[in-house]
């Protein structure tokens, strides 16, 4: 007999229909206004360092789609207790990648993108680990996509250049990154 379960399918609905919503006012519902401001400004990082304004919708859009899926997963109590643990290493990798971040921006010349590059490529691996029996193919294109975009050592380098074109959306990111750590939220 086939199991069928309605909470099964609440789930794969609603990470079905927020997947198609991933607009700015859609994300203000399921993100705060810091997480948002960070967002608008890795959206003009992606934007000024591609010159694609169509690839860096798909980068943010797609970093949006992640992000509510793993908390719609989360909400729903999806994760066994061994993926709760890598949550947890996700959530400090995380934290750890926000506070070189902000020190790399804080201490001019000091940004090694080598160690940035490690940061994200952990946190990409820790986090398709945690989600590979609940999402599918697409999302883990997702998730490579984002990862990959990000730690493009060209992109960094560009980034963490002091007085460089980037260098005001790098500031603004940190900013918002501190007021995110300050409150917990990371």
């Amino acid at each position: 007999m086939e199991s069928f379960s309605t909470k099964d399918m609440a789930m794969k609905a609603q990470k079905k229909i927020l997947s198609h919503m991933a607009s700015k006012s859609m994300v203000q519902m399921f993100i705060d206004d810091t997480s948002s401001e960070i967002l608008d400004e890795f959206y003009r990082v992606s934007k000024e360092h591609s010159g694609n304004r169509t690839e860096a919708q798909k980068v943010v859009k797609d970093l949006i789609k992640v992000v509510v899926k793993v908390g719609v997963l989360f909400r729903h109590e999806r994760f066994s207790k061994e993926e709760l643990r890598l949550a947890e290493d996700f959530k400090k990798k995380l934290h750890q990648g926000a506070m070189t971040a902000i020190s790399f921006q804080e201490v001019e010349f000091t940004f090694d993108k080598a160690v940035m590059t490690e940061l994200l490529t952990d946190c990409r691996d820790i986090l398709l680990k945690l989600v590979e029996k609940h999402l599918t193919t697409k999302s883990f294109g997702r998730i490579q996509h984002v990862f990959n975009h990000y730690s493009d050592p060209d992109l960094l380098t560009n980034l963490y250049t002091p007085g460089g074109p980037l260098w005001p959306n790098l500031t603004k990111i940190c900013n918002g990154l501190n007021k995110l750590v300050e409150e917990g939220k990371l």
